[in-house]
């Protein structure tokens, strides 16, 4: 019948959506915690420039509030 197709629907389905998370979680895990920025525009781009100047260890995801900048 029909619906002894929904078994292989669903392996290939979680087969699909794996690495897409795992790309997310070891993004995370690379970055300190936070999510990778990417970089469109040039305008993004100059931001990630300036906070990877601003963070002081030349890691734009190391950021640092305005109240602890020198």
């Amino acid at each position: 019948m029909w619906f002894e197709i929904l078994p292989g629907i669903a392996v290939m389905g979680v087969c699909l959506l794996i690495p897409g998370v795992a790309t997310a979680y070891i993004h995370r895990f690379t970055n300190g915690g936070k999510e990778k920025r990417v970089a469109y525009y040039s305008y993004q781009w100059t931001l990630m420039e300036r906070d990877r100047r601003v963070s002081g260890v030349n890691r734009y995801y190391v950021s640092k509030g305005l109240e602890n900048i020198d």
